[in-house]
């Protein structure tokens, strides 16, 4: 039976039924590009599993800058294919696979210098914006526009007057990045793939040169299970080189990781009426509308440490205030930042022409019989990563396998979204909401949200906002551990909900709330209720400790000092 529910009964059957069934397809790793190869590979009619060590989303796509976009500084790169790709992808999300969660945002640029400045980068922005309407996937974004001195300031008031002569304005989009995997696993799951987390490959089962399976022990339950697969996709990000290693065989390319840390800060803090970019001397840096926050990114630097907890310096931190209070007539402090993020980003390092590589921004390989590995890439365009994924796999099946369908496959949710948004009043009205909670729940959930407020109309203490975290809903936090995959408080307050970082205290103060709310789904008892509090509570205390180291050495010593609940 189609649900696209993902509770622990659902966990418990996609697992048995792995080690029951040999598949055609078994993912491993559970981010975007993962979740996207699982769809791709269930609607092309494949036997499909997926398997993720952790939580979905819990690495690098749930750590992004949230942005769905072109890439418009690959034009200066003069990268057209890739920029024109990812527009198509973005005009896909946001107007046919997922409304419901990929939405507009604006952008201002300030122009530094008069005349050349503005020739220069407004035939960029516009070349940027024809791309688009060329592809007939940008009608749902304005167009820019130029901006004078003063309609900049009076757009974004934050500014110092002498740090522009001028702006554009231009939008591009963004995403719950988390909370878009979770709906991609569940739109996988609904059409019949067999879906589990905290379920990590312990190492690969062989028949002389070929890989027909892997060994998976069950972190939660105990327990390993052999799962047979005609072909495996390695889809682990910046694990893609551990991975491998479990299959002993050298890989055609190598994936090292880099880090970028964000900022959330209130939104009363920087007083402007759409997002920011700026040029800095290595890149550029967004300030992102997010809510009633802003999102501040973002950096670029090596990462050799720990990958599952990258760790934000004193130093990380500092970089980003400095260099947007170069602009800010205002200057943020280290007392305005509520939440720190920091995420890996899988860059390919090549060692093989034998590595077939299908755009500058990521590669699919088939080393050995049996695996094929997909990495790099962003995450706009993951939808086009996992095509290529299964093509690749698709080739190696002794039977003919359909062609992709997923540019027409709208995510769960999407489907009846736009007339539920016309008539949200009317489900305020009847579930005793105010109108904008139910304009919260659909942007969160899509048509889904009605499965939220039926929760509502069974326990109306659930409509209810957390005490400490009053932008959620008590019931979506039941949600997650019954439809959406939640087995820890850290999987709720960190990704389901942004609770960690939209809170001065990072989620420690709906910490106990939201365990006990969860416990009834999981049937935790109070001491497992006590344990995951403690555990939070650990955690962000260590998130902090070491926000206040001087590098990335002792950030890491720092970060680690927190174990994780289920010990990998």
């Amino acid at each position: 039976m189609r649900t696209g529910t993902l509770g622990p009964v659902q966990r418990a059957e996609s697992l048995a039924a792995m080690a029951e069934h040999e598949l055609d397809v078994l993912v491993v790793g559970a981010g975007v590009v993962g979740a996207g190869t699982a769809l791709d590979a269930v609607t092309r009619g494949l036997s499909t599993g997926l398997v993720e060590a952790r939580d979905w989303a819990s690495g690098t796509s749930s750590r992004s800058s949230k942005l769905i976009h072109g890439g418009l500084r690959y034009l200066e790169m003069l990268d057209f294919a890739l920029v024109r790709e990812a527009l198509k992808e973005r005009g896909l999300l946001l107007e046919r696979l997922a409304p419901h969660l990929v939405k507009p945002v604006p952008f201002l640029y300030p122009l530094r210098h008069k005349g050349w400045e503005r020739l220069y980068a407004g035939s960029g922005v516009a070349l940027y914006d024809g791309m688009s309407m060329a592809r007939d996937h940008g009608r749902g974004l304005p167009l820019h526009r130029h901006l004078s001195h003063r309609q900049a300031l009076r757009t974004a008031p934050c500014l110092k007057r002498d740090a522009l002569v001028g702006a554009l304005q231009y939008y591009d989009a963004q995403v719950d990045d988390a909370r878009y995997v979770a709906t991609l696993v569940r739109t996988a799951q609904w059409y019949g793939a067999r879906v589990a987390n905290r379920a990590r490959v312990t190492g690969f089962l062989r028949e002389g040169e070929r890989v027909v399976g892997a060994t998976v022990q069950d972190m939660e339950g105990g327990g390993e299970i052999r799962i047979r697969a005609r072909q495996i996709v390695n889809a682990t990000g910046v694990w893609t080189d551990d991975t491998q290693a479990l299959v002993g065989e050298r890989g055609q390319f190598h994936v090292r990781a880099s880090k970028g840390i964000h900022l959330v800060v209130p939104k009363d803090r920087v007083n402007s009426s759409t997002g920011l970019i700026l040029r800095t001397e290595k890149s550029v840096l967004f300030v992102i509308p997010w809510g009633r926050h802003w999102i501040i990114g973002t950096t670029d630097t090596d990462w050799s440490l720990d990958k599952a907890h990258p760790a934000a310096s004193r130093a990380d931190i500092d970089y980003l205030l400095d260099h947007v209070n170069e602009v800010l007539a205002v200057p943020l402090t280290r007392d305005d930042v509520e939440g720190v993020y920091a995420g890996l980003r899988p860059l390919l390092a090549g060692e093989s022409d034998a590595t077939s590589k299908l755009s500058r921004e990521h590669t699919v390989a088939h080393p050995v019989p049996g695996l094929v590995v997909v990495a790099g890439g962003k995450y706009t365009t993951y939808r086009v990563m996992a095509k290529d994924a299964v093509d690749e796999a698709a080739r190696a099946l002794d039977r003919r396998v359909a062609a992709c369908v997923t540019e027409d496959t709208p995510l769960l949710g999407a489907e009846g979204y736009r007339a539920l948004w016309n008539a949200r009043a009317g489900m305020a009205e009847r579930a005793g909401l105010h109108v904008a909670r139910v304009e919260h729940l659909l942007n969160r959930y899509g048509a889904l949200a009605e499965e939220v407020l039926d929760l509502i109309a069974a326990d109306p203490s659930l409509g209810e906002p957390l005490r400490a975290a009053d932008d959620y809903l008590r019931a979506e936090v039941v949600y997650a551990a019954s439809h959406e995959g939640a087995r820890h408080l850290d999987d709720v307050l960190t990704r389901r909900t942004r609770i960690s970082i939209e809170t001065f205290d990072r989620g420690t103060r709906s910490a106990r709330e939201a365990a006990e709310l969860m416990a009834p789904v999981l049937e935790w008892d109070h001491d497992r209720i006590e344990r995951e509090v403690e555990h939070y509570e650990k955690r962000v205390e260590a998130e902090r400790e070491s926000q206040r180291q001087p590098d990335d050495l002792t950030a890491d010593a720092a970060r680690l000092g927190a174990p994780d609940i289920v010990p990998l």
